[in-house]
């Protein structure tokens, strides 16, 4: 099987995090910086609710060409026709996922090496890994795991990595360097001033690294 792409940037779109835009600006802005992946993460509302905004999101990433990843759900990944789940320690494990979504992504959160390397030799098409520099989005339970912790987990798995917590456009230089394949920033994207630019500067200072290389 083919090692998945993923972009420089995973967006990823919590309602409770847009600053008081409605979710759909939000989205459309996201979409208009040229997002490639971009993962909905719902923890409050009902599953009815959450179906139906999942399918809203699901018509307009694919009329952009955007991969879309529900999060922690395979049920509503499914029922919307979403291009995978992303699942955590918690949630559903990794093989019974695989059996209900058949070859479709599934990415697990990873918080050590041992959960990296169960992830990879379970089938994970990529795994997220943090919290890198702390968050004020989530709490993991997990102290910050830092640059050095993810340069061992990219000496130790060759599958793609989603690097996450505390990332933002001043310090996403450092997990890209460290070997992440794409870094997922949150609240610096949903709570900027022109979320579009932010998303377009952050896509673009990736692609300047990667000429420069």
């Amino acid at each position: 099987m083919a090692r998945l792409e993923l972009p420089a940037l995973y967006a990823i779109l919590d309602p409770e995090q847009t600053a008081g835009r409605s979710l759909d600006t939000t989205l459309a802005e996201i979409l208009a910086g040229g997002a490639r992946w971009l993962q909905l993460r719902v923890k409050s509302l009902a599953p009815a609710a959450f179906f139906e905004l999942a399918l809203r999101v699901r018509s307009r990433t694919a009329a952009q060409n955007c991969k879309l990843i529900i999060n922690d759900r395979v049920d509503i990944a499914l029922a919307c026709g979403a291009d995978g789940v992303h699942l955590g320690q918690e949630d559903l494990p990794l093989a019974a996922g695989r059996k209900l979504l058949g070859d479709k992504v599934i990415g697990i959160s990873t918080h050590d090496l041992a959960q990296a390397r169960e992830a990879e030799l379970g089938g994970a098409d990529y795994i997220g890994f943090g919290p890198m520099f702390g968050t004020a989005t989530k709490d993991t339970g997990y102290a910050a795991r830092g640059v050095n912790m993810l340069q061992e987990i990219r000496a130790a798995v060759k599958i793609p990595i989603v690097a996450i917590g505390g990332i933002t456009e001043q310090n996403v230089h450092q997990v890209w360097q460290a070997g992440a394949d794409s870094a997922a920033i949150i609240s610096d994207i949903l709570r900027a001033d022109d979320i579009a630019e932010k998303v377009s500067r952050i896509t673009r200072g990736q692609q300047m690294r990667q000429q420069q290389a």
